[in-house]
């Protein structure tokens, strides 16, 4: 496991693909058990060890992710990503050009747990969500685009249900329209994550690599 950053409050791993963050079922392997081991064989720490979910990137998804340390952290830090004022940039290779270089999409997103899977509504319901990101076209390799996105709104299953949307779905991501496939998981990785810091208020910003089976033709900044 690669990890980004560690102190009595945070820590942040590189997460890679098909690993869930919490709740794995049989087979599946959770970054959230992994983390609990590692502390407690780490400070040699009775009982359990407290591991605060803050966030969560899809199975499939690899990239930066942060846990607390503390319940007073996880409190702190869930308020800045409920609050959107966290920043996250993400990175995914799509098969197809989109239709503007750079563009700011809005869509009224509706989850169904009936197959876990998010869909755009064609207007504003009672069970929709605005979810609002950017992206760019940033290059191309020979699998596809290269897009840089910034989230603007946080939901589950967002950018691949707005970039299915668009006629640009992740390599990788059959859920998800994709005809192409990918190495491993999907060719979405969350690349940065800036935050506050829960305790010390200082700004913080994590990168994380992509795999080393991704392709990116783009300078890596």
């Amino acid at each position: 496991m690669n990890i980004l950053f560690e102190d009595n409050h945070l820590l942040v791993l590189n997460k890679p693909a098909n690993w869930v963050v919490q709740g794995a079922l049989p087979g599946q392997k959770s970054l959230f058990d992994w983390s609990a081991a590692y502390l407690k064989e780490k400070y040699n720490k009775p009982g359990k060890v407290f591991i605060g979910v803050v966030s969560r990137l899809d199975a499939p998804v690899t990239g930066v992710m942060p846990f607390a340390r503390t319940s007073k952290s996880a409190s702190r830090l869930s308020e800045q990503f409920r609050d959107h004022t966290t920043r996250k940039t993400y990175w995914a290779i799509v098969s197809n050009r989109p239709k503007e270089q750079a563009a700011r999409l809005e869509h009224h997103l509706v989850r169904r747990e009936e197959d876990f899977k998010t869909r755009v509504s064609q207007s504003a319901t009672s069970e929709s969500k605005l979810s609002i990101l950017e992206y760019r076209c940033v290059g191309q390799n020979r699998l596809g685009f290269e897009l840089e996105i910034n989230l603007i709104s946080g939901r589950k299953h967002q950018i691949r249900a707005q970039l299915e949307a668009i006629g640009c779905p992740i390599l990788g991501d059959a859920k998800y329209g994709a005809t192409a496939s990918f190495a491993e998981g999907i060719a979405l990785h969350c690349r940065r994550l800036e935050l506050i810091h829960p305790t010390l208020q200082t700004e913080l910003r994590f990168e994380a690599e992509t795999p080393k089976y991704w392709q990116w033709s783009t300078p890596r900044s």
